[in-house]
Formats: C-alpha cells, structure tokens, sequence
C-alpha cells in the first residue's frame, strides 16, 4: 500500500482538479444569482463532447490534441453559458429562486437529450491533453495525462484567482454579487457581470469535461452525477464560498481514490454521501463556512 502512495496522490490530485474547475464554475454561478444552476453538470458533459468533435477534426499526427482544442472548448462552452443566462435566468431574475430551478433543470434534460439524439448513448474518448505515456515519479509509473492535467487545471485555477482578486473586472463581479442593489448604484452593470459568471462557469465547465472525458469517458448521462459532485464541493467548502468548493473537490476526489482502491469505487460513492449528511448535521454551513450574507 505504501507503495501505491504516489499513484494515488497523482489520482486524486488529477480528479480533484477537473472537480474543481467544476465546482467554481458552479459557485460563480450561485453568487451571481443566488440560485442553483442545475443545469451545470450537462454543461461539463458537452464540454468532453465538444472536445471529443474538435479533435476529430485535427490530423492523427497531433502531438498535443486535447491542448489545441481546449480554447475553442472554454469559447464554446461560454457562449452555452451566455445563452442559459438569457433564456434559464434573465426572464426570471425578479421571480422566486425555485423558479430558475425549474428552468435549469428544464434546460439540463434538453441538452442531454439533444446530446443523445444526436450523437448517441455510447461513451466516448476525450483527446488526451498532451498524448500518451507515462513516467517514473518516486516509484511510481505515473500517466503523462494526469500529470498534464493537473498542471493545466492548476493554471486556469490561478487564473481565474488573479481574475476574481486584482482585476478591476473580477471587483466589480464580486460587488454584483454580494449586494447588487448597491452595485448597480455605483454604476457597475449588474446583468453583464451576471452573463459574465455564466460565461466563465461554461468555459470552465468546458474545462473540466474535456479533462474527465479522457480519463473517464464521457456519456450523455453523466450530467446528473457530475452535477451533483460540484453540489457537494460546495455544501463541504461553504455555501457560496468560492475557494471552499475547491478544496472540497480535492476532497472529494481524494476520498473517492483512497476508498476505490481499498475497497471498491460503489463503496467510495456510499460513503461519500453518508459523510456529507453527517457533515449537514455537524456543520450546516459546510467546513469552510462563512457569516451569514457574506459571499467569497
């Protein structure tokens, strides 16, 4: 067992950061709105089929096909993001947050099944980011394309930091959603910094479902699950706090490797779930929670 350490560390590590992209794409949302996006799970799964079409269109001889097509999926995916702000949120912004519930769930089954319809049910391969093969790391024969991927999600995590905290764009989007009554009286324009979070949360979405899909296959049903993952990282982070969700994706994703390996991946799903209502009952507002009314 003490042996396999790295590998598992590697493991989680690459699950917890495409669970990460995806947990903040779904907490930029939540801020912005206050209202779950349920649809967002259905925007990672395009995003590995979106990746999956690219790369059909680029030579066998590709030598870094997942990161070629990575920004045309992150461009693609936030105008989905733009388009779901304008028909799942905008005619509903001054209704009841169940009704943009309802709306996003509506707008989840529609993109799965259109998915279905037009492609099919079947799993498919994702492009691996910078090829195949693998290398020694201490001891352990560790796959190029984790290693890749968590280099790469680890960028777009920084970025997305450096956007968020010292840019005047990212101020104005944590004013919005903190308090957009007095955002909008400063002049700061409060529905184009909410169609802003939705594009981010698609093109981060896009991210992540072009990592998972070569790692794990992407199929039209997968939405639900991954869904609810990014639910969780945000229930374990803290309710609307941004760097909360992420760390609870890496833990997340390093309970689901640890347990899968030493018992099985269906007991890993159990007991995830087992912990998190425990973790309701303990700490409703979730390990890294915060004051009530404020947000990350």
């Amino acid at each position: 067992m003490i042996e396999a350490i790295p590998q598992l560390l590697v493991n989680a590590l690459a699950l917890g950061s495409t669970y990460a992209l995806a947990a903040l794409g779904f907490v930029l949302v939540i801020n912005a709105v206050g209202a779950v996006n349920f649809a967002h799970g259905e925007l990672v799964m395009l995003g590995g089929f979106v990746a999956v079409g690219l790369a059909a269109t680029l030579p066998e001889t590709a030598v870094l096909p997942g990161l070629i097509v990575l920004p045309g999926v992150m461009l693609a995916l936030a105008a989905v993001g733009l388009v779901l702000a304008l028909i799942g949120y905008a005619p509903l912004r001054r209704a009841p947050p169940v009704s943009v519930f309802i709306s996003t769930i509506a707008i989840g089954l529609i993109i799965q099944h259109a998915v279905t319809a037009g492609i099919g049910p079947e799993p498919r391969v994702g492009p691996p980011l910078i090829g195949t093969g693998s290398v020694e790391l201490f001891g352990a024969v560790i796959a190029r394309q984790q290693l890749a991927t968590i280099a790469v999600a680890g960028l777009l995590l920084v970025a997305v930091h450096a956007l968020l905290k010292h840019t005047r764009f990212g101020r104005r989007l944590r004013a919005a959603a903190q308090d957009p009554v007095m955002a909008r009286a400063i002049g700061i324009p409060v529905v184009l910094t909410t169609a802003a979070s939705f594009a981010m949360a698609g093109a981060l979405a896009g991210a992540a479902g072009l990592m998972l899909s070569n790692q794990y296959f992407v199929a039209p049903t997968d939405g639900a699950v991954l869904m609810l993952k990014a639910y969780v990282a945000t229930v374990i982070g803290g309710w609307g706090r941004v760097w909360g969700a992420a760390l609870g994706a890496f833990a997340i994703a390093a309970f689901e490797t640890v347990v899968a390996a030493s018992v099985s991946y269906l007991v890993a799903e159990v007991l995830l779930y087992v912990g998190v209502l425990a973790l309701l009952m303990l700490r409703p507002r979730g390990l890294f929670g915060e004051a009530e009314g404020r947000r990350a």
